[in-house]
């Protein structure tokens, strides 16, 4: 069932995180923390001609922020950033609201029954108002991972 909170695709990327890594050649990043559980990461975005050409993230976190920030940067590559930022908003409205599940979320859409469990949403949203953070920034120099 698609509302079970913890799906194998959930443990899978919680437990084999994809796109773990620092960046060398980021061209933006940003640091996201979640007090209430103490998830951390820091994300690192690669973006050209305002495209997310890579995106990666180190970190700690619960199985619902790992997974989310694994599931995440998948998503994203070759997305603009104006494409970045609507995925954002329908995954938090997917998280935060009783509206139909829409598909065009791939496998984000294993999130669903997150919103069931409001305290774990911050832990899902986690790595996303990172990005936004992130795209927000105007950094044009790749940035150091010292």
């Amino acid at each position: 069932m698609v509302h079970d909170l913890y799906q194998e695709i959930i443990l899978d990327h919680s437990k084999r995180p994809r796109n773990c890594h620092s960046m060398a050649d980021a061209t933006r990043q940003a640091d996201g923390y979640n007090p209430l559980c103490g998830d951390k990461l820091k994300l690192y975005v690669k973006v050209e001609n305002e495209i997310v050409v890579d995106v990666s993230f180190v970190g700690s976190g619960c199985a619902i922020s790992t997974a989310s920030a694994s599931l995440m940067t998948e998503s994203l590559k070759g997305k603009t950033r104006e494409e970045a930022l609507k995925l954002l908003d329908k995954f938090h409205e997917l998280l935060t609201t009783d509206t139909a599940v829409s598909q065009d979320l791939g496998k984000l859409v294993v999130f669903c029954g997150v919103r069931d469990y409001p305290a774990r949403v911050k832990c899902a949203t986690l790595a996303w108002h990172t990005l936004k953070s992130a795209l927000s920034a105007e950094l044009k120099e790749p940035v150091s991972t010292e």
